[in-house]
């Protein structure tokens, strides 16, 4: 105990000397002279604040991005927009009030602003800073890239004030109500996007009104609002120039059978009680022009194990197929597809009508048409990813591309970047795209790039059914609301009607 004592003395009188004897060449923290947006913002609370070095805890500045750009007219003018991603990475941006000096930057200008004095101020719904000259804002660098701020059109709407005054994009946006035939950019169009609507303003005046409506595009644009009563904003994007309309398509590609539902897990056993439910965009004879679906399930146990190297085509436990060469259905019709017995909810339910059936197989005693083994379980009911596939024809491949495609849950072997890549292949739909809509690289399997949208699995043996609603314009071979998942519980009575109502997916 004397040792240790003298011991803690020693240790004591040492950490005692490291504290005093500061050496006098030491310049201790200095303080980061630019504050973030996302602070400042932060700093806000409903009244003006005139910024200090004390209130910004001895910063003086902001250091960010120009997004606006007056060049082509379409600018809220004398106002200079800035953004930048200092705080947690998220992207904030303001406005500053310049007058005719708003003009002298272009978007991608480096500038540090002097903001010590500044006032912290709501004009119309949007925060501005005021007081700010041109003589304290220095611009560092010319052509910086614009980190991409990408938003859904839903995400936008719920939360407008995180995206004001930033460099936005939407993808895959078109419009709604499409503009008649050679209809031209101009004045107040509703963008859509799946998720939402959010308005595309363009002034009449601006150099690029009058540019041809596209069918597909990504679209980006400075985020302002308008406030709406005392607590809501409604957002509207503005372009700054004509190549913000990133035309993706021109061309009305229709998908001629979309997967609108499904009963993975009926209430009881689930052999040969398994359906998916199908809508028809277009009058199907498929004893003509046939069609199949693929089931793949990717538990632990499943064989063979790791990743699919022949894709849907896989086979074993890992892919199942079923033909479907048989029965019309009419354009905006539901019919169905899946086990032998044709009933809505497992043993001594409702039957759905024979006509509505495209496909009733016997998955349970024969092995899949063409690949997979027979099995008591078509759908997964829990655990790794199971996916939905239709194939137009009865040929499928290693590199068969489906016309449809949903995947339940994200587990399991599904993805191998490679070299040689394998997968399952996507299509392009209102969940996936082939292609990155941005930087155009190609996605084409589940679990690359962006594609990493799934349902999720429901409590086992209730009888859920899933309906994905959605709506799906005919006309311009696109989504225009996304499906989303809606659980609905089924009894040993419910009728396909049921399945079929306000909830289902609708053609418009």
């Amino acid at each position: 105990m004397k040792k240790l004592s003298i011991y803690s003395s020693v240790l004591l009188a040492l950490a005692m000397s490291w504290g005093c004897n500061k050496d006098e060449n030491y310049p201790g923290g200095e303080i980061n002279p630019s504050i973030s947006i996302f602070d400042i913002r932060g700093m806000y609370k409903g009244q003006d604040l005139t910024l200090s070095k004390a209130n910004m805890g001895g910063s003086v500045r902001i250091a960010g991005l120009v997004v606006s750009d007056h060049r082509a007219g379409n600018m809220p003018a004398g106002i200079l927009v800035v953004e930048d991603g200092r705080r947690l990475g998220k992207m904030r941006g303001i406005t500053i009030p310049l007058g005719d000096d708003a003009a002298k930057y272009i978007s991608g200008d480096s500038v540090h602003i002097n903001v010590e004095g500044a006032v912290v101020t709501k004009v119309n719904g949007m925060l501005q800073l005021k007081g700010v000259t041109n003589d304290k804002v220095t611009k560092v660098a010319s052509g910086r890239p614009i980190p991409i701020n990408r938003g859904t059109t839903a995400q936008i709407l719920a939360h407008p004030a995180d995206f004001e005054s930033t460099l936005t994009v939407v993808i895959k946006g078109g419009f709604f109500p499409m503009p008649a035939e050679n209809a031209t950019i101009g004045g107040d169009l509703a963008v859509t996007d799946g998720f939402g609507r959010v308005t595309l303003h363009t002034e009449k005046t601006a150099g690029f009104a009058g540019a041809a409506v596209p069918l597909l595009a990504n679209y980006y644009g400075v985020v302002f609002n308008t406030p709406v009563g005392e607590d809501s904003l409604t957002p509207r994007m503005q372009m700054r120039m004509e190549s913000d309309m990133d035309v993706l398509s021109n061309t009305v590609v229709k998908t001629p059978l979309l997967i609108s539902g499904f009963a993975s897990d009926v209430k009881g056993g689930d052999g040969n009680y398994e359906y998916i439910q199908m809508v028809a965009t277009e009058d199907i004879d498929f004893s003509k022009t046939p069609y199949c679906m693929v089931v793949n399930n990717n538990a632990n146990a499943s064989t063979p194990t790791g990743f699919p190297t022949n894709g849907w085509a896989t086979g074993g436990m890992r892919t199942y197929k079923i033909n479907m060469t048989s029965g019309v259905v009419k354009k905006g019709d539901y019919c169905y597809a899946g086990g032998l017995y044709q009933l809505i909810n497992g043993s001594g339910s409702t039957a759905i009508p024979a006509s509505q059936w495209v496909a009733n197989y016997d998955y349970v005693a024969k092995a899949g048409q063409d690949f997979g083994t027979k099995t008591g379980g078509l759908m997964a009911n829990s655990g790794n990813a199971f996916g939905i596939a239709i194939f137009q024809g009865t040929k499928v491949t290693a590199t068969s591309v489906p016309i449809d495609v949903l995947f339940v849950s994200s587990g399991g072997s599904l993805y191998d970047p490679g070299p040689p890549e394998y997968g399952y292949a996507i299509a392009n739909t209102d969940f996936y795209d082939i292609n990155d809509p941005i930087y155009r690289t190609p996605q084409q399997y589940y679990r690359k790039g962006l594609n990493t949208l799934s349902l999720v699995y429901n409590t086992a043996d209730v009888g859920y059914f899933y309906k994905l609603g959605g709506e799906y314009s005919t006309d311009l071979g696109r989504w225009l609301t996304a499906r989303s998942q809606n659980n609905f519980t089924m009894t040993k009575t419910t009728t396909a009607a049921e399945l079929q109502d306000s909830l289902a997916t609708k053609l418009k």
